[in-house]
């Protein structure tokens, strides 16, 4: 069945990969890109397949609505929205000035937060049990790293708003699906910001300073294959190929061999603290 997919973030990476794939299989795409002639490369691909481009700035509240009504003109609604675009914040806490900690949280959690309270409406009217948001997280969204701390805290608010979301759109036939890639060979590192504000002393050759360089040398060595990535995003979105079961069935995706290595790892924490604390949590009730 085809379907109409609204994947923000369409310029590159797992947005521009995930768009060409479901153009490929016959779906209709509305990709978004901040400016077409910078993504020029990624328009035309996007184009030469049959896809559409929308210009869209996930960080300007004002001009949500009235992509959401062009989007929803060009095919009559759309059945899946991907929550793709964002960016990381890469330094320590308190070198991050108030403004970048704002974009930082304006794009990987209030953009999508508009997206997803704009098109509901329309997602509700196309309720036929094939309708999904898809929000992309990290596994930063579940095990924050020094270096990580706005950009974690913007995908742990994306995963909490999922999780509450997916029981709120239950009754309408709507899946939500919270995607945790790992590292994969994506220009995500390459994209990534600093603050403005340098390293500061207390910080250099502390876990900051190591994760950043740690994070430098890895930038285009990243294990991960994005486009079996993307594979395993649509076939679990649509119910084909070899994830497909797992349509309806999971609330997060995680995805490649460090992710589940780290949430393996907290969840043991997690536990481990459950145990260490359990009869003083056990014992706060009135007497």
């Amino acid at each position: 069945m085809s379907q109409v997919w609204f994947i923000t973030g369409a310029s590159s990476g797992f947005g521009l990969d995930l768009a060409l794939l479901a153009l490929s299989a016959g779906h209709k795409v509305i990709g978004t890109v901040r400016d077409a002639s910078r993504a020029s490369d990624a328009v035309s691909a996007i184009k030469a397949k049959g896809g559409e481009i929308l210009e869209l700035d996930v960080t300007k509240a004002d001009t949500i609505a009235a992509v959401v009504e062009k989007a929803n003109g060009i095919y009559g609604g759309v059945d899946i929205l991907v929550n793709n675009a964002g960016y990381s914040l890469l330094g320590a806490v308190e070198d991050m000035k108030e403004e970048e900690v704002k974009l930082q949280m304006e794009t990987n959690f209030f953009g999508p937060l508009r997206l997803i309270r704009a098109f509901l409406p329309t997602l509700r009217t196309r309720g036929n049990g094939n309708s999904t948001i898809v929000n992309i997280s990290s596994i930063a969204g579940q095990d924050a790293q020094p270096t990580c701390g706005l950009y974690a805290a913007s995908k742990f608010a994306l995963e909490g708003l999922s999780e509450a979301l997916a029981l709120e759109v239950a009754p309408f036939n709507i899946a939500v699906l919270i995607v945790e890639p790992g590292a994969f060979r994506t220009n995500f590192l390459h994209a990534s910001k600093q603050p403005e504000t340098p390293l500061s002393e207390p910080y250099k050759g502390g876990p900051v300073d190591t994760v950043l360089q740690k994070f430098g040398s890895a930038a285009g060595k990243q294990r991960g294959d994005p486009a079996k990535a993307v594979a395993r995003i649509f076939e679990v979105v649509t119910g084909t190929g070899e994830a497909g079961g797992l349509r309806g069935k999971i609330l997060r995706l995680p995805l490649g061999p460090d992710c589940l290595e780290r949430i393996e790892r907290k969840l043991k924490k997690f536990n481990a603290d459950i145990e260490a604390t359990r009869s003083f949590a056990l014992a706060t009730d009135f007497d």
